[in-house]
């Protein structure tokens, strides 16, 4: 192995969701030297697309580099959201090493054991960081027994469960190999990844292998694929074969070839085996496919992700407002836009179905579909979606159902409730654990669709003091069916501007999820009714002025205020025979006509 390779360390930062792993990334940047003194800085500095910055979350893995003692380490930040986690199975095939992060007080979560499990599956031997320990009331000695718990559980090897561990704060930028230590750097982390991570494997004297991993896309390069160098020596400049994912070969020459350099991105000559770097000049290429050397093109093994487990219709706009608030409207410009998100996110599935306006969308949850459908809708697309539906199998004979992992943190007085919301939803319940605070931890194991519209009434349940996170667990056999039947709704009886007066009148039938001035066409939701049955009601009604003074007029009249329809919770609201009206300006929920329910 030459020198050049030795000199390089590829590590992916995996943790459950809000853990810290991009502060950590942010800290690793700041004092690895790559900023200058006076350069402004943004925190969750990784977290590059609006989206990510609104919500606070990591969408998309991205990868950076800093050089520490001569040696160039290549970090590749990931998702935490169990939604996600198509883009943290790809990523941990172009790593040698990663750097699982655990919250000093929460411990281990659902996401940790998901990222791990794939981790372990991948022969990676993790470094251990418990992160957070400048908080109160954080136990880092027994998350790190947890830890060990957890690798137990999913079967690591000896030498796996002898693992390293660090403790520190990404946000306060120290790590300690142990809780005595004084410590106010990274350098002790640093040097546990140059420690404990294997250098890159693979040989520059053979031919040319370069797997896809990422797919990128600029104004001046055209389509740009991010990967690692298997095998060979890759040159700006030199001829090159692209193996397709069906095993035909497709010649080019690479056009530009770039290198990671903090958070930038920079020209570079050639690279070696084992380094990661972006490449132009091939446009039509896939996640998983390899470029390799045009004289003996060898294939590497197609990245194999984990199944939807969701599926949602995305239908083209048909209610009476459609076509007046967005720019692509039509079937053939949603089906053009779903297939170019293929290109780049490989958990999801997209199926024409027997109508040539109506797509089947599968995804890993209603947070990956959420986002692709937010993101849509920024750009400008105006579109339908029906309710979201759990996708079955049929394994040796049985039918199955997926089946998820869910950690709740309540207040003590919400727990009976909590259990007995989960039990008629089928969920069994895996742990309970009381802490010192007053809060109790419950871990189940349910049904996927028994969790969809649950949020909500967690949220109620809790009085909003509760947190949730759940990840895909595995298939089990059907559970049978089971009621999650919400109250009735309030549809708009006429098409016009809802007013105060009717409003104010209609207030004891339900909440409304409108306020006066908005339009409305009949069909549309606008409210939850009080009880079982859906309601129509005229909200447009407005009042008759006469010249008498009334004996109220001097009373000031207050609505209450309407809940404010966000598109997570509206997903997890709608119900059969639902639709959700996605425009660049508005979410609206419809009932579907009599008619049109037969047909489908």
């Amino acid at each position: 192995m030459s020198a050049q390779q030795k000199a390089i360390r590829n590590i992916a930062i995996i943790a459950h969701v809000d853990h810290g792993k991009t502060t950590l990334v942010d800290s690793l940047l700041a004092q690895s030297g790559i900023f200058r003194d006076n350069e402004a800085v943004p925190t969750c500095v990784m977290d590059s697309n609006d989206l990510e910055r609104e919500r606070g979350i990591t969408i998309l893995s991205k990868n950076t580099a800093v050089t520490y003692n001569d040696t160039r380490i290549n970090i590749v930040d990931t998702p935490g959201h169990a939604d996600f986690g198509g883009e943290v199975e790809r990523v941990l095939g172009m790593v040698d090493g990663c750097l699982l992060i655990v919250d000093a007080n929460e411990g281990p979560m659902p996401q940790t054991r998901f990222v791990l499990k794939k981790a372990l599956e991948q022969g990676l031997r993790p470094i251990v960081f418990v992160n957070k320990i400048d908080r109160a009331r954080v136990d880092p000695e027994t998350a790190v027994d947890k830890v060990l718990d957890l690798f137990l559980e999913l079967g690591a090897d000896d030498d796996q469960c002898d693992f390293p561990y660090l403790f520190g704060s990404g946000l306060g930028g120290f790590a300690k190999p142990d809780m005595k230590t004084e410590s106010d750097t990274m350098r002790p982390l640093f040097d546990a990844i140059l420690r404990h991570v294997p250098p890159p494997v693979g040989d520059a004297d053979k031919p040319l292998q370069l797997q896809i991993t990422t797919l990128d896309y600029s104004d001046f390069l055209g389509r740009i694929i991010i990967g690692r160098v298997h095998n060979g020596v890759i040159k700006q400049g030199q001829n090159a074969a692209l193996i397709k994912d069906d095993g035909s070969v497709k010649k080019g020459r690479i056009s530009k070839l770039l290198g990671f350099e903090g958070l930038q991105r920079v020209e570079i000559a050639e690279a070696c085996a084992g380094d990661l770097v972006a490449v132009a000049g091939f446009d039509d290429v896939n996640i998983g496919e390899t470029i390799a050397c045009p004289d003996e093109p060898k294939a590497l093994p197609l990245i194999k992700v984990d199944e939807p487990t969701l599926q949602m219709t995305f239908v083209v706009n048909d209610s009476p407002f459609a076509g007046k608030e967005g720019k692509f409207v039509t079937s053939r410009q949603v089906r053009d836009r779903l297939q170019r998100e293929l290109l780049t996110n490989v958990a999801l599935r997209v199926e024409d179905t027997d109508s040539p306006d109506r797509f089947a969308v599968s995804g890993r949850g209603e947070l990956h579909l959420g986002i692709l459908i937010e993101t849509m809708r920024r750009e400008g697309y105006e579109f339908q979606v029906s309710q979201p539906q759990v996708i079955f199998r049929t394994i040796d004979g049985t039918p199955c159902e997926p089946v998820e992992t869910l950690v709740m943190d309540v207040p003590e007085a919400a727990v009976g409730s909590c259990i007995e919301k989960l039990g008629t939803r089928k969920a069994e319940m895996q742990n309970m654990e009381t802490s010192a605070d007053g809060r109790t931890q419950l871990e189940f194991v349910v049904p996927s669709r028994g969790l969809i519209g649950f949020r909500g009434e967690f949220i109620r349940a809790t009085r909003g003091e509760g947190i949730m996170s759940h990840s895909f667990f595995e298939y089990r056999p059907m559970t049978g069916d089971f009621d999650t039947r919400r109250n009735g709704v309030l549809i708009a009886f006429e098409e016009g501007t809802a007013t105060f007066y009717a409003l104010k009148n209609a207030e004891d039938r339900g909440q409304f999820f409108i306020s006066p001035g908005t339009k409305v066409y009949k069909g549309m939701i606008i409210g939850e009714n009080n009880r079982p049955q859906d309601l129509e009601i005229n909200v447009c009604k407005s009042k008759q002025l006469t010249n008498m003074r009334s004996a109220g007029a001097e009373e000031l009249d207050t609505l209450q205020s309407p809940v404010q329809m966000t598109l997570e919770r509206a997903l997890e609201y709608i119900g059969p025979g639902e639709m959700l009206e996605v425009t660049p300006e508005s979410i609206r929920l419809r009932k579907l006509p009599a008619k049109k329910m037969a047909k489908r």
